[in-house]
């Protein structure tokens, strides 16, 4: 693991930690306060990395230079659209079919987090902690909010069964810090912020901080590693895309009018970031799994 990563492991795992051990003690502000906080933090820490998908098109073969490559880049937008506006079509069509999707993607998504050489077992337990862990305290909480999300019907599907993993996920989780720290204590140590942080952190906030603190950093530290540019560069070149996903959120916005403000919040960020996952997933999994080779 690079310097940098080590650092953003640490610096997340502290923050983690402390936030659990918070939320335990503290009582909880305001719902709405926290429900535009979490929605401020990962629209503004945690979508930033999505923005970055332009950097791995590049070196998708025949998208440099002349006529064919502008043809080439107009098609890439237009299926890059295409992808996000079939996950939204979805999401009104097939509720429930959204949800199951969404989460089992994210899960599998968050798996590339850890470093190279990490076994695949702590892969899996990793990247799906965010999205099974949080009903084994807060399973009412969670249900409300995949209702808000989804509906009733597609809660009441899902639910139950994350619910059941809860338990097993978290002993599993619990064996593999354990072992993982016999031979890298930061690889142990994140594991176990990550557990303790999705099992009693209230579900937005404890999604907030792993989003904005783990997922999103650790992915543009690894993007302009493999770019071969500053962090400063990589970081302005988001700049054009965020722009368009924050007239996108505005567009949306007004489309949801009429639907109830903590409802239309949460189907704002949650399908806004299913809509993006897909075609950035489409982009980054192929670079994730050859090990994050520049170029």
């Amino acid at each position: 693991m690079s310097r940098a990563l080590r650092i953003q492991g640490a610096g997340f795992s502290v923050v983690a930690l402390t936030l659990a051990a918070a939320m335990a003690v503290l009582p909880r502000p305001d719902a709405r306060v926290e429900l535009l906080v979490v929605a401020a933090m990962i629209i503004l820490l945690g979508v930033p990395h999505g923005a970055l998908d332009p950097v791995f098109a590049r070196n998708v073969p025949g998208m440099q230079g002349g006529a064919q490559g502008m043809v080439r880049w107009a098609g890439f937008w237009l299926g890059y659209l295409a992808l996000a506006a079939g996950v939204v079509l979805l999401w009104r069509l097939a509720p429930a079919v959204f949800l199951l999707g969404f989460l089992a993607i994210s899960a599998g998504h968050f798996s590339g987090d850890p470093a190279a050489g990490a076994p695949p077992l702590a892969r899996m337990l990793h990247g799906g902690a965010p999205i099974v862990l949080p009903t084994l305290l807060h399973a009412g909480e969670v249900g409300r909010l995949f209702t808000l999300l989804a509906g009733a019907d597609a809660a009441a599907l899902v639910l139950p069964a994350l619910h059941a993993l809860a338990w097993p996920w978290l002993l599993g989780l619990a064996l593999m810090a354990a072992w993982r720290a016999r031979t890298d204590g930061l690889a142990g140590l994140e594991l176990a912020s990550v557990g303790m942080l999705a099992s009693v952190a209230p579900p937005l906030p404890a999604f907030t901080v792993f989003f904005c603190g783990m997922h999103s950093p650790r992915h543009i530290l690894r993007t302009a590693a493999y770019a071969g540019s500053s962090l400063r560069a990589v970081l302005l070149g988001c700049a054009g895309p965020m722009l368009l996903t924050a007239l996108g959120a505005m567009a949306a916005w007004w489309w949801l009018d009429g639907v109830a403000v903590e409802a239309r919040v949460i189907q704002l960020v949650f399908v806004g970031l299913a809509a993006l996952t897909v075609p950035h997933m489409a982009l980054v999994e192929r670079v994730r799994l050859r090990g994050w080779a520049g170029g």
